[in-house]
């Protein structure tokens, strides 16, 4: 089961309302992407590679999220799927990396 399977369902068709709504909806199009990824499934350093560049990629997708809405009243709704979706992405990379480090074929 991948970290990000709870983004796996998000309702596409929902408009956003506020730019809060939009910001939220953005986070929400990021996790989707992420819960498409398979660590289980890594079996190359190529793999490696290409998930931590995912990863890495879509932390910095929530940061510029983020950054694009700081003008906007900061709600919890906004700071709480932030902060869970990063933690998730860091969560997600230090499975990756000790993944790698444990498999010598990949380290």
């Amino acid at each position: 089961m991948s970290l990000f399977s709870a983004f796996s369902s998000i309702d596409d068709s929902v408009q956003a309302r506020t730019p809060t709504d939009t910001a939220v909806k953005r986070l929400d199009g990021i996790g989707h992407v992420l819960s498409g990824l398979d660590i289980s499934a890594i079996q190359t350093q190529a793999d490696v590679n290409r998930t931590l560049w995912t990863l890495d990629a879509a932390s910095k997708c929530v940061r510029a999220v983020l950054a694009e809405f700081r003008t906007q009243p900061a709600t919890e709704q906004l700071v709480r799927k932030s902060r869970n979706l990063i933690d998730l992405i860091e969560r997600a990379r230090d499975q990756v990396v000790s993944f790698e480090a444990s498999d010598p074929i990949l380290s």
